[in-house]
């Protein structure tokens, strides 16, 4: 009995490790700490930590990675509830079981979320709000950089990925440039411990969609010393506008090296092409938002030409993540991704008025062409040494990081007159005017930040503090009008939290965070005869809250309100092309989340948030903030009798009033919506033995089909542009893994 009670505590500590982020790879020196804490001479100091811990452990085995750990904040294994910071987590378990074919379709259930900023139609990229701000991503720790333009920025497919981490707040002490909103981590699939593994799936669904994808990977020596992991799919889809589709190709390869040693090296390749990946168009907002004469425009209106859209791109990636266990306290870890991303767009857009005056009684459309051909070449990395050391009672978990970007971006860009469109009887194939060139410049940036943490613990105290300096560097020459501009800036960001958790769960705490951007602009002087290159805006935040993790189960309970101020933002001076730095931002809100994975066989998944966001300098919102959000999706398997491996579920998705912009007579503001989808999967080895392995499900979004617009862009006038949220998708699938 005590050998076995032995046993569960050392496998509940590989479970928790190995449920970490995926970049970390970190696995081999978590386990020991773990364990160095069960059997070392400090166990006396340790024990109501480690009874905690223990308690929070539970069985995993067939869920994928766990729910209730995270990185993304500390960049170390840490256990949700005794991190000082909200932090969503979405894992590969419900990613599949809600069907997520994108990141904006994986984050819709998180609170602080303002979802699909584009609505349905602009899929090419993911645009999502959070906590009314938008946010970078990072992928296995690296930054995924933006372009200058907005045009050459990756898109990775979701089934690549193990997990997805929501980090909300400022986060520039452990990451350098951020968004007072926060990041997005992804995690890639990464070869794991198992001797032979994989799966093969296929789904279909509506406006003609169709997946294959392959995920095997295995031990490649008998030793497990070397191991790796292939994922690879074909997939494609009409969207939900007329004449419009997408289709993509993509593999990633993985290898790791060393095994269980005390050093690790992982090689991660990815090549992704996408042939042609839909419209970035939008209807008009008269006909969308607002009725015209002509009544309201269908869902499935497209404002482009067929045979002018394209929208060409290939993204490649190589990555290494090496890890050294020095001994049982210090230990080193690196990591450096090179990415090639490289597009080819036009298209015809609309100009957001018609040709009557006053824009309501006409049917004929104003339109424009653009186009860019854009190539980005990236370099990032990111080296920790971490370490533990004790100063009487007080147990430092230690961490000192350098960190590297580095861009080059080549931009050519046109713009051109397109034929006005008749709405009503639409032409998709006139002849669209030779586009003259609009932009050609050239972009280097690089950004060199270095970071220290130490995370104290005194008995049930957990103290946190960062602290960074970073270096930002961008020059920009611009060859059609000749220009020649240079920014430089520095800045120090910092973080201080402190949490107590209870003996029986429960852990409130308060944290404070800062955070930068660089932005691009010519900041007039006060005299107004000078201008100067903007300076980064500056971000802070004031959170404070509690967690609640039932002992001995993923149940988590989290409650959060929050304070964000972002400084230094700029403000346009009219008629002038240039700008002040007077802006100030407020974000206020509250977020509640409620997370099981799994629980008595079931999944849950709920979120509440309120949020209000003021611009200073407009005395409104952010345009396409929102006022909040509130969720709950459930999924029950059932776990005996004749229906056995049968899971069915569902969930709701509500969206607050959303800021859309000014017009000539008032403010636009998005109506809130209440959307529902539906879940249903069955394994069928429960119907035979010779079936083991494979499995069906089926998913539903929008399950109502309900008819609403997302988001808006107001020009100020009477006119501009709208986006109508995703329509009802049903999609089903049937996989075979081993």
């Amino acid at each position: 009995m005590k050998r076995s009670k032995i046993f569960y505590t050392v496998f509940c500590s590989f479970v928790l490790s190995d449920a970490a982020f995926a970049a970390d790879q970190e696995v081999q020196t978590d386990q020991f700490q773990h364990a160095k804490a069960a059997t070392t001479a400090q166990v006396a100091a340790k024990k109501a930590n480690a009874e905690a811990l223990q308690n929070e452990m539970v069985e995993v085995r067939g869920h994928g990675r766990s729910s209730v750990v995270a990185s993304s904040a500390t960049k170390t294994n840490t256990p949700l509830v005794e991190t000082a910071q909200s932090v969503t987590v979405i894992t590969r378990d419900e990613m599949d079981t809600r069907g997520v074919l994108t990141l904006n379709q994986a984050v819709r259930y998180a609170a602080g979320i303002t979802a699909d900023t584009r609505g349905g139609e602009g899929t090419r990229y993911d645009l999502f709000d959070l906590r009314g701000f938008t946010v970078p991503t990072f992928l296995d720790g690296l930054k995924v950089q933006d372009s200058p333009t907005g045009f050459a920025v990756a898109q990775t497919d979701t089934f690549r990925l193990d997990r997805v981490e929501l980090l909300k707040g400022p986060a520039s002490a452990l990451y350098g440039q951020s968004s007072p909103g926060g990041l997005t981590a992804l995690s890639s699939k990464l070869p794991t411990d198992q001797k032979f593994y994989g799966s093969v799936g296929t789904t279909g669904g509506m406006f003609d969609l169709y997946r294959v994808d392959a995920d095997v990977g295995g031990f490649a020596t008998d030793d497990g010393l070397v191991r790796y992991r292939i994922y690879g799919t074909a997939n494609g889809q009409h969207t939900q506008l007329s004449k419009t589709g997408s289709r993509r190709f993509s593999i990633s390869p993985a290898f790791t090296f060393g095994g269980d040693g005390p050093t690790t090296l992982t090689l991660l390749g990815n090549y992704q092409y996408d042939p042609e990946n839909g419209s970035y168009g939008g209807a008009p907002l008269v006909g969308s938002y607002k009725a015209g004469t002509f009544g309201y425009l269908p869902r499935n209106f497209y404002d482009g030409d067929a045979s002018f859209e394209k929208f060409n791109r290939r993204q490649g990636g190589i990555t290494y993540i090496l890890n050294h266990r020095f001994n049982d306290d210090w230990s080193f870890s690196t990591r450096g991704r090179y990415d090639d991303i490289m597009t080819n767009y036009r298209s015809v857009l609309n100009t957001g008025d018609y040709d009557s005056p006053d824009m309501t009684s006409g049917t004929m459309l104003g339109r424009y062409s653009y186009g860019a051909r854009e190539h980005n070449h990236n370099l990032a990395f990111d080296s920790q040494f971490k370490g533990h050391v004790r100063t009487g009672a007080l147990q430092h978990a230690l961490m000192f990081g350098f960190d590297y970007m580095q861009q080059h971006s080549r931009d050519n860009e046109s713009m051109g007159t397109a034929p006005d469109l008749d709405v009503v009887n639409p032409d998709y194939n006139m002849a669209i005017p030779d586009m003259d060139p609009a932009e050609n410049y050239r972009t280097t940036s690089q950004q060199i930040g270095v970071y220290a943490q130490d995370e104290i613990r005194w008995r049930r105290f957990i103290l946190t503090g960062s602290l960074r300096n970073d270096w930002y560097h961008a020059h920009r020459v611009t060859y059609l009008t000749p220009s020649d501009e240079t920014q430089n800036s520095s800045k120090i960001t910092w973080r201080a939290s402190g949490l107590y958790h209870f003996d029986f769960g429960l852990a409130p705490y308060i944290s404070y965070s800062t955070s930068f951007q660089p932005q691009v602009g010519n900041v007039v002087s006060a005299d107004g005869l000078s201008t100067r290159q903007a300076t980064p805006s500056m971000g802070k935040q004031l959170e404070g809250g509690v967690k609640y993790q039932l002992p001995g189960t993923t149940l988590l309970l989290t409650a959060a309100g929050f304070h964000i101020e972002q400084s230094n933002v700029l403000v346009s001076v009219p008629g002038t092309g240039n700008y002040t730095q007077s802006g100030l931002v407020h974000s206020d809100g509250f977020e509640f989340e409620a997370h099981a994975e799994p629980f008595h066989n079931l999944m849950l998944t709920a979120a509440v948030s309120v949020q209000k966001i003021k611009d200073d300098s407009t005395q409104k919102p952010l345009v396409q903030s929102g006022r909040g959000n509130a969720s709950l999706f459930a999924f029950y398997t059932m776990p005996s009798g004749k229906l056995k491996g049968f899971g069915f579920g569902g969930g709701m998705r509500y969206t607050a009033r959303t800021y859309g912009g000014e017009l000539a007579d008032g403010s636009v503001w998005l109506p809130q919506y209440a959307l529902f989808d539906a879940s249903v999967s069955y394994d069928m080895s429960n119907l035979s033995h010779a079936l083991k392995g494979w499995k069906v499900s089926a998913n539903v979004r929008n399950l109502f089909d309900k008819n609403y617009v997302a988001n808006c862009y107001a020009d100020g006038a009477v006119g501009g542009y709208c986006f109508y949220g995703e329509r009802r998708n049903a999609q089903a699938s049937i996989g075979y893994s081993w």
